[in-house]
């Protein structure tokens, strides 16, 4: 039986916001950066899962925090997300990584002339959980498939957004990944059925066969 989602449906990110709040997400994480808070967490995280130079895939990058950061570690960084004002805005703050605009459950980055599959995956800032409706096993499917065999997809978001762990699972296995680790923070704080947050490592499948 395959999963496919609603030709119609749209992502909670625009279905669960008013009109500006685009904007206003771009404007406060610049002024979280101007007042000196720590934004880097899940790009520490990241860094640690890979070598030195790797190539990383940011899903949902949304003005490039996270790519940004892994860039300046000396990754390189292709970024994607649907909203256009979160692209323009990571194209004008952080320059050098390649941020592009496009639908990540139909995601083709080599039809957008970066064919070179990737040593990593992040999936940040409760992704997951502002996905259209029945279409996170597909996402998951299409980022996994950008990567190369054996890679890590870092992925965090709230569990009380209307995603649960149980959904999340669910589409784990139906995209054919499995879960290594995971954990309560991108600081790797042990996890619990009580934690409001989940940071999951999943691991794309290794090459079988000599």
């Amino acid at each position: 039986m395959t999963h496919e989602p609603a030709e119609q449906a749209l992502p909670r990110w625009i279905t669960d916001h008013g009109e500006g709040h685009s904007q206003w997400y771009v404007e406060r994480f610049r002024k979280m950066a101007a007042d000196g808070v720590d934004l880097d967490g899940e790009a520490r995280m990241i860094d640690a899962l890979v070598a030195p130079g790797a190539r990383i895939l940011d899903a949902g990058c949304g003005p490039g925090r996270v790519g940004a950061e892994l860039f300046r570690r000396g990754h390189q960084v292709v970024g994607v997300d649907l909203d256009p004002v979160l692209v323009a805005a990571a194209l004008e703050d952080h320059p050098g990584p390649v941020w592009l605009q496009g639908d990540l459950s139909k995601l083709d980055l080599a039809a957008e002339g970066h064919p070179e599959p990737f040593d990593a995956a992040v999936i940040a800032g409760n992704v997951m959980a502002f996905l259209a409706p029945g279409t996170g096993a597909q996402v998951l499917s299409r980022v996994a498939h950008h990567l190369r065999p054996d890679a890590p997809i870092a992925v965090g978001f709230g569990v009380d957004r209307g995603y649960s762990l149980d959904d999340f699972d669910a589409d784990v296995a139906r995209a054919g990944l499995t879960v290594e680790h995971r954990f309560a923070t991108w600081d790797l704080r042990a996890w619990t059925p009580a934690s409001g947050f989940a940071v999951t490592v999943l691991r794309t499948p290794a090459l079988t066969g000599s």
